[in-house]
Order: structure tokens, then sequence, then C-alpha cells
């Protein structure tokens, strides 16, 4: 190509119908951008949201199919689909026809088997004893660790049913089960644990495949000890504990198991009803941050000894197995499992790794494989809440960054007013309680809880090799475990902090209300007190400013001042020089705020005749 000649590209995909903005093309992302070429997607959205329909109506149709009947989700679901085909059959409709036709079908598919699952739940020997009140001997597998309820008083397990007699008639039949008993026999039973036990039972209360409720007044008798799997989990669970518990004092000891690999067993009931009070309690259990830890923590170690990537995820995976055992298979635990794994995967393949695509799939995946998890509280908390910090935290985070907010004030602000906001309906619809405090809560233990749990991790590692070792690093954690039950007990005793709604579906719509209405009384009170005020008029263009208060730009800083006020700013041209500044990624100066390039027009640069307006 001779000299100065311009090469031309012409993008062919827009015959299809796309519309572009003119400008300059770009055809390779710089370093400016922060897009590696691993991680590069051209044309990809900032959010790839395909998989989220498929995830939505999966989990829709399974939860409905436990909790009223799976035949009438099969009928619209089919009639959904049947509509979509005939759509498709006109010109201008064909595209979005095709995919609610997709969608459709997949939801017809799952609906399908949910109905199968489900009637092989009713049509159990056991669920027919079960409504009589039958007396039984019950041979089965221990699911889950004894937790307690009422006091303390009762022991609650799970189990996989195995044998089933009833007087001289024995059944065999696997189902789920769950156990109440009040004696002390049944503490000491660990998940994998093979029992043998008298119990009453009785019919099912909870919405998923649950085939019967066994109350069992004695201790169950062994008749075989876990695997190794499960006997190594809990053994290193014990010992963690006990290391804990030889570095920290009373409530710390029992707390930091919690932190790091949701054991409850050893936290007392008032910091327990504490943690709940204050809305504290999602601390308790494993989520996604105790996963990237893990995982982050192996990935950097095999980096370290010079393994290759796709060797790291393997072992990666490996390591995440091994946790899910020792944390249990609960809920919130699977859900950052699925999504882990999902991105191990993408690692391994050479894909681009996100986070929204990876959430869809393993809550597709998930409700298929355990359907139970559609109807779980837990479940629905730990997806709500990971959407939302996927979607809604990285843009208000960028938009009080370009205020002068430093990262991490902005990162710990948004994320407990996001978490709290989007999970407090669900909150209210489950127990019947909002807490008034728990963003505060959220917000004055957070910035102690990623090392507390990191501390924890090194000393659950060390207590494998070394009880006494472990209680060193354990100690570390002494203070601020102290701070964050300081702050639950604080935040649980002060008058008010709880409020009482109805539970179920009016609680929760009385919480969006009232989060709406605080939201939209917030609004006009910043308009009313900073003076924000109407202006324009007809042609005028106006810049809507979602989660950005201008305001805030004064507040990390000292002496700086309210510079600007205004919740929606019309655009003018020194806003469209910022959004140009953002758009060739200039470089940020130590407030956060976007430099100026060199006579690019700065105030009091005659270069620009618009300056200083």
């Amino acid at each position: 190509m001779a000299h100065g000649q311009r090469q031309v590209h012409v993008d062919r995909s827009a015959r299809g119908g796309r519309r572009h903005r003119p400008g300059p093309a770009r055809t390779t992302p710089s370093a400016r951008d922060g897009v590696t070429a691993a991680d590069d997607d051209r044309g990809a959205p900032e959010f790839d949201a395909r998989a989220v329909p498929f995830a939505l109506i999966a989990w829709a149709v399974v939860g409905f199919a436990l909790a009223v009947d799976p035949r009438p989700v099969l009928v619209v679901v089919a009639a959904v689909a049947v509509c979509g085909a005939l759509a498709g059959l006109v010109e201008g409709l064909r595209a979005h026809a095709l995919r609610v036709v997709a969608v459709a079908l997949f939801g017809v598919a799952v609906a399908v088997g949910a109905l199968v699952r489900v009637d092989a739940v009713r049509e159990h020997p056991a669920a027919e004893l079960a409504t009589r009140g039958a007396h039984v001997e019950i041979d089965a597998v221990v699911t889950s660790d004894p937790r307690r309820t009422g006091g303390g008083v009762f022991q609650v397990i799970g189990a996989d049913l195995r044998v089933v007699r009833h007087h001289d008639a024995e059944v065999r039949g696997r189902g789920a089960i769950v156990v109440t008993s009040s004696d002390r026999g049944w503490a000491d039973v660990g998940p994998g644990t093979v029992v043998r036990f008298d119990a009453s039972l009785a019919a099912a209360t909870r919405p998923d495949l649950t085939v019967a409720a066994a109350r069992a007044p004695d201790a169950p008798r062994i008749l075989a000890p876990p695997p190794w799997h499960h006997r190594a989990a809990t053994a290193l669970r014990e010992r963690f504990a006990e290391a804990c518990a030889a570095g920290l004092s009373a409530d710390p000891a029992g707390l930091l198991p919690g932190l790091v690999v949701g054991d409850t067993s050893h936290l007392s009931v008032r910091v327990q009803r504490d943690f709940t009070a204050a809305g504290l309690s999602h601390l308790t259990a494993v989520s996604g941050a105790n996963v990237s830890i893990v995982l982050g923590a192996v990935l950097l170690l095999v980096r370290v000894l010079g393994v290759p990537p796709r060797l790291g995820a393997v072992a990666a995976g490996i390591v995440l197995c091994a946790f899910v055992f020792v944390a249990r298979p609960d809920p919130s635990v699977l859900r950052a499992a699925a999504m882990g794994a999902i991105l191990l995967l993408a690692l391994v393949v050479g894909r681009r790794r996100q986070a929204l695509p990876a959430l869809a799939v393993s809550v597709t995946a998930l409700v298929i494989v355990r359907p139970e998890l559609a109807t779980s509280w837990g479940f629905a908390l730990s997806v709500v809440a990971t959407a939302g910090l996927i979607v809604v935290v990285p843009r208000c985070v960028e938009r009080l960054r370009e205020r002068g907010w430093p990262r991490a004030l902005a990162e710990a602000v948004v994320v407990a007013v996001v978490a709290g906001v989007v999970t407090a309906p669900l909150i209210a619809a489950m127990s019947g309680t909002v807490s008034l405090v728990s963003m505060l809560a959220n917000l004055l233990v957070a910035p102690v809880i990623a090392a507390v749990t990191i501390v924890g991790a090194i000393t659950a590692v060390v207590a494998a090799v070394d009880v006494g070792a472990a209680r060193y690093p354990a100690a570390l954690a002494e203070y601020p475990l102290r701070w964050v039950v300081a702050v639950a007990e604080q935040a649980a005793v002060t008058k008010g902090a709880v409020l009482q709604v109805p539970t179920g579906l009016a609680g929760g719509l009385w919480t969006v209300a009232g989060l709406v209405a605080t939201g939209a009384i917030v609004w006009w009170l910043l308009r009313a007190v900073f003076g924000v005020g109407v202006s324009g008029g007809v042609g005028g263009a106006w810049q809507d400013r979602v989660c950005e208060f201008s305001f805030l730009r004064a507040a990390p800083g000292i002496g700086t001042g309210i510079r600007h006020v205004g919740i929606r700013q019309r655009s003018s041209r020194a806003g469209r020089r910022r959004a140009s500044r953002r758009a060739r990624g200039l470089p940020r100066d130590r407030w956060g705020r976007r430099q100026r390039e060199p006579g690019s027009g700065s105030r009091g640069d005659p270069g620009d005749p618009h300056a200083g307006r």
C-alpha cells in the first residue's frame, strides 16, 4: 500500500440491519481501554444476557411446579411456544418469534422433567404412610449437619431415605426426608453416616421434593460410618474449630468458622440473634467471596510455580470440589461453586470470562439438577444479591469514581447499599422483618471481613497440619472479629432497628413500595436542600444521571467544597468534553478526575472559544 493511503474496512454486518454510530473505527483494543487480548470479544455487549431468559424460565417453571402443580405450568408454556411459532409466520416478527419459541420450548422440557420428579415424590410409599402418621423404622443416609432450632432443643437434619419398615412390610426406595429429634445423640451424626431409627411420619410441609417429615424420639443406631471424603471434611472442620477456640475468645472463636466455612455450630444463640437483627447473618453463609478467595489463592500459587494456565484451572477445580465438601453443599455454596466452575471452564477453553452468563447458566443447571433449590430462600437471596453486584455495582462505583471517590470507599458504600436494597424484599417475605440498620452495619464491618476471611482460610490450612500452630494466625483475627460482634450487638439493641411487616408476597410488595417511596423522598430532599432547579425549556436536552449525585464529589476530599449540585444535568459543551475524555481513556488525577490533554481547551485557555463559559 502506498504511503499516505488510508485502508478502508467494510463492515458487512451492516447489511443485517444494524445501525452504527459515525466515528473512527476501532479494530483492536488499546491498553488504556483496560482490555487485554485474552479478554477481548469484539462486538460483545457489556452484559451478555442471552442466557438470562433461559435461567428465568427454568427457575419459574420448577418453582411453580414444586409449590403448586406442574401441569398448569406445562400447559401455559406449551401455549406460549405455539403462539410464538404462529407469530413466526409473520415476516416482521420472525426473528423475535424464534427467540420466544426457543425459550418456551426449553420451558416445556424443564416442566416435563419437573412433572416427573414431583409425581415420583407424591407416589412414594413413605408419602402415603406419612398421611396416616404411621410409626415406622427407617434406614437412611444423613445428608446434612444437625442444626439447632427452638432454643437448641431439637436437632434438624436432612436424610436420604433407603428403607422403610412398617409392621411386617418393608419398602425400599430413595427419597428426601427431614428428621427432628430432641435426643442429644443426633448432634454427633455427620453427613454420609448410614443410620437406623424409629420415627413417626408426618406429611412434608416444604414446597420441595421432601417425601415426609420424621420425628425420632431416640438416638439413631449407626449402621455404617461416613465415606472417607466426608470424614476428611468433618475432621478439617473440627480441627479448624479447635484452633479457633485455642487462639480466640468465645464469641470470635464461634464466629470465624462461620465466616470461612459456614460452620455456625459453635456460635452462641445470642450472637446468632444479633446477626439476624442487624442484617449480618449472610456473613456466616459461604458465598462467592469465599470461593473467590479459594480460587484466587490456588491460581496465584500455580502461576508462581510456573504451572500452565489450563493445568492450574484443573487444580483449582479440584480444590473447589474439596471446598464444597468442607463447607457443605448448601444453596449459596452450590451457586458460588457452580459459577466458579463455569469461569474455570472458560479459562480452560480460552473463552471470555463474564459473570452474568456464568450466573445464568449456574441457575439453569442447578434448578434442573436439584429442583428443590428453586424454592429455597437461601438460593434466591444468593442469586439476587449476586445479580445486583454484577449489574448495578460496577456502574455506580464508576459514577462515584468520576466524582473523586476513592475506589475502596465507593465499592464499600455501593455494595452495602445495593445488596441491602435488592435483598430486602426477599428477607421481608421470608421472615416478616426489615432491618433498618443493615446497610449501616454492613458498611461498618465491610473493611475487616475480607481480611478476616483470608486469615481464617490460612488458619484452616495450617490446622489441617498442626492445630497447635494454627492458633497463632487465628489470634490475628481477634480484634476485627470483636468489632464485627460489637457492631451486630449495637445494631440489634438499637430501638426500632427491626420493622415488622407481613410475611409472604404482601411483605415483599410492602418493602418494595417502601424502598421506592424512600428513594423518591431522598431525591426530592436533595433537590430542595441543595437547590437543584428545573431549567431549560423547549428544546432543552437533558441527560439522566442514574446513581449520580454530583455533590458527593466533596465527600472524600478535604476543603474541596461542593462544586456541583445536580441529579439531572443538562447536556453542555463541558459535559460533552468530559464524555470525550472518558471515551479517549485519558488518565485520572489524584481525585479520580479525567485529566485534560495539553491545549485541549481547559479553563482560561484562549484556544477554546467556549472556555470559562
